[in-house]
């Protein structure tokens, strides 16, 4: 062994040391290292006591988060449909009183009622229900129109010849696909 390296270099007041002095300098060594141990238990606690805190505010925040959305859901389809409600008011009020005019003559129906569908249409408008209603010769669309028939045509094959009863889309949305009649190919 060098000289550096020997025990009497590293702790030369334990060299003439009695055993009860080694015992007693390994037993303060536990003791210090004890210490560090319990002061990095307490950290490790602290540290985990803190994130424990911090995950449990965020999982409230999140569960109030989607409450709060949950909410704003379920308002937003409440009050769409009473605002679409409210745009067909002034069609039922037309309607009432077109009954309510006992003596009224064909002419003054037919305009009450053109009159009527006119509002019909714009409260569906408004609301974004969009009328489905081809061309005849329009290209036939699956998505949009539902073919009742093939009839000879002189059109192109698979075109639109005629509409039965107009479709309708909502926000993009084929709500009722227009029925149409298709021509057939030659």
């Amino acid at each position: 062994m060098s000289e550096n390296n020997s025990p009497e270099r590293k702790e030369p007041f334990l060299r003439d040391a009695s055993p009860e002095e080694l015992e007693a300098a390994q037993a303060a060594n536990e003791f210090d290292a004890l210490i560090e141990a319990q002061a990095e238990v307490a950290s490790l606690q602290a540290k985990n006591t803190e994130l424990s805190d911090s995950y449990l505010r965020a999982k409230a925040e999140t569960e109030n988060a989607r409450r709060r959305a949950d909410d704003e859901v379920a308002k937003a389809r409440k009050f769409a449909l009473e605002s679409f409600a409210e745009s067909l008011l002034p069609v039922t009020d037309s309607l009432e009183a077109s009954l309510a005019h006992q003596d009224a003559t064909p002419e003054q129906i037919r305009e009450g009622a053109e009159a009527t569908l006119k509002q019909l249409k714009s409260a569906l408008e408004r609301n974004k229900v969009i009328e489905i209603n081809p061309a005849s010769g329009a290209k036939f669309d699956p998505h949009q129109h539902q073919a009742i028939s093939m009839v000879p045509s002189e059109q192109e094959a698979n075109t639109v010849v005629s509409v039965l009863q107009k479709g309708y889309l909502i926000a993009d949305r084929v709500l009722r696909p227009a029925l149409v009649t298709v021509a057939a190919a030659r």
